[in-house]
């Protein structure tokens, strides 16, 4: 079994043995946040200059909207064990359909009391 990183075509590091297979998936990540919206909340509209953004859907299901270089991609509900990528420069946002749990990892100026340095909010919402 060979993987490849979402964002590069790097093998990733896989362990194989007679009880099944570990593929670590992600490498280098600043910061884990869990996120709890309720049914109805829209978070997002927005993009990142730097920062790169992997969102798994823990529990509950999930509208999301994206563009990049003008072309949007929408109205995808993606459910729990989805993993969503959003490389910088791309504009998203997310609307929770039913509740729903987030595990965002990021690798960029995104924790702490950086944590909105480097969001930059739409002047038109994807999701209104």
């Amino acid at each position: 079994m060979t993987c490849v990183g979402i964002d590069t075509d790097k093998p990733l590091d896989t362990f194989k043995d007679e009880r099944g297979i570990i593929v670590d998936i992600l490498e280098n990540i600043d910061s884990v946040t869990i996120i709890h919206s309720y049914a109805g909340a829209i978070r997002g509209n927005h993009y990142h200059k730097e920062t790169h953004q992997w969102t798994y859907i823990v529990s509950g299901k999930t509208r999301v909207v994206t563009q990049v270089n003008g072309t949007t991609r929408g109205d995808v509900v993606e459910s729990a064990g989805a993993l969503i990528y959003h490389a910088p420069g791309t504009q998203h946002a997310f609307q929770a359909i039913e509740d729903t749990k987030w595990l965002v990892f990021t690798r960029g100026p995104r924790k702490g009391k950086d944590y909105e340095s480097d969001t930059f909010r739409l002047d038109i919402p994807l999701i209104k």
